[in-house]
């Protein structure tokens, strides 16, 4: 399955020189196989090396690790991503009560990313009938420039303008295990589907390392540097990533903060968001009061924006209620779907085998919230499906949860 992609990343330098006789040729292959098993070691061998004291699981707390947030939530800029100034956190103290002073929106801009190399070809139907059917990923271009790149800007104007895809998925990036097959499937599905943005939780740098080498039609946000943190990715075709900023929980003990991005889709501008917010039933209230935060961050968007939150909420039913449903405006796009029952459960150990536990659990931890416009384009949630239910060759699957496409459709 590794050895289509593995195939864009061989040194051009490699050659095999012709020979006359059967033997050398077959010589000469085999070499070549070599280098590509060699290749292929090497990736997963930079996922998979992580210093142990880093890891932890997503439902079980881990120490406190080191942050590199643009704003703690209390509105204050503490160290900002384009340049990494420093200013006094405000004195005022914070407690865990869920008021927290307005956000100013549009005020630190990040530069784009800079492109490593070629984007891959997209597809030219919807990313719902792209999902993988088969267990061999698409091929990465074979060359850092050519036809690959004027073929992704063709295929992005055959897709609908007006069709917007966003995927979230908590990856399990810090689970090891089988990391040889989960994580070329991982790159299987994201390259098949080829969602406009994508939001992921639990990424180490190894991963987003590898991520940014070979998904070059992409720009990623990282929420963070260090420890285990959120992503942003960008189909550079099709979205423009205007500025973005990372706020921080001030009471987690669990390194969580929200990563925001204002971004051009189509001439229309709108908010992402995404968040891992604190696990375990020990920390409902610190995960209550973190969800307060988001559902503020999204109404003090502004007015023309459409604001689109997708994420790893850890969230159950009954806490949503103790905080009285969901604030005015704000929407669970599960429920205006009308509740489709094949993506009620995202983390679900009754069929999902990738955690060792003692107990059987069904829930609903990765959801999607959105806030309309006021004013602008208007945006409206047509479908939603679950990725990552392929079992793989291991007996397990690419991540203990499932990952949530939405179709969302964008007019004036």
């Amino acid at each position: 399955m590794e050895e289509a992609l593995n195939s864009a990343t061989q040194s051009p330098n490699s050659k095999v020189e012709p020979s006359d006789t059967r033997e050398n040729g077959a010589a000469q292959e085999t070499t070549v196989t070599k280098k590509k098993r060699g290749k292929r070691r090497e990736r997963t061998r930079k996922v998979k090396e992580i210093p142990v004291n880093q890891l932890s699981t997503s439902h079980d707390p881990s120490p406190r690790q080191r942050t590199q947030a643009t704003q703690t939530d209390n509105g204050q800029p503490e160290k900002t991503m384009a340049t990494a100034e420093t200013q006094t956190r405000s004195p005022l103290v914070q407690d865990k009560s869920t008021q927290t002073p307005g956000i100013r929106f549009a005020r630190e801009p990040l530069s784009t990313p800079q492109a490593l190399a070629t984007p891959a070809p997209l597809p030219t139907q919807s990313p719902l009938d792209q999902l993988p059917r088969d267990q061999v990923p698409p091929s990465p271009p074979a060359s850092p420039q050519g036809p690959q790149e004027k073929q992704s800007r063709r295929t992005s104007k055959r897709r609908d303008p007006n069709e917007l895809f966003v995927l979230t998925w908590n990856i399990d990036g810090l689970d090891r295990e089988d990391m040889d097959e989960r994580f070329p499937k991982l790159l299987h599905y994201l390259s098949r589907i080829r969602a406009d943005i994508v939001l992921l939780q639990e990424l180490i740098s190894p991963i987003a390392d590898v991520l940014e080498e070979i998904m070059t039609d992409y720009d990623l946000i990282r929420g963070n540097t260090s420890g285990y943190f959120t992503g942003i990715l960008l189909l550079k075709a099709r979205v423009k990533l205007l500025q973005s900023s990372v706020v921080n929980y001030p009471t987690t003990e669990m390194s969580r903060n929200l990563l925001m991005a204002q971004l051009s889709f189509s001439g229309h501008q709108l908010w992402v968001m995404t968040s891992h917010l604190e696990s375990g039933k020990a920390s409902s209230q610190e995960r209550m009061n973190q969800l307060r935060r988001v559902w503020k961050r999204m109404r003090e968007a502004p007015d023309d924006h459409a604001v689109i939150f997708g994420g790893d909420s850890n969230l159950r039913d009954r806490e949503v209620k103790w905080l009285g449903g969901l604030p005015e405006g704000i929407s669970d796009v599960w429920e205006l779907l009308e509740q489709p029952e094949d993506c009620r459960y995202t983390w679900d150990t009754v069929t999902n085998n990738n955690k060792d536990v003692d107990f059987k659990a069904q829930l609903r931890f990765d959801r999607v919230y959105m806030r309309p416009g006021k004013e602008g384009a208007k945006v409206t949630p047509v479908s939603m499906k679950l990725v990552g239910q392929d079992r793989l060759k291991c007996g397990r699957f690419t991540s203990d949860h499932w990952g949530i496409l939405c179709k969302f459709s964008v007019d004036l």
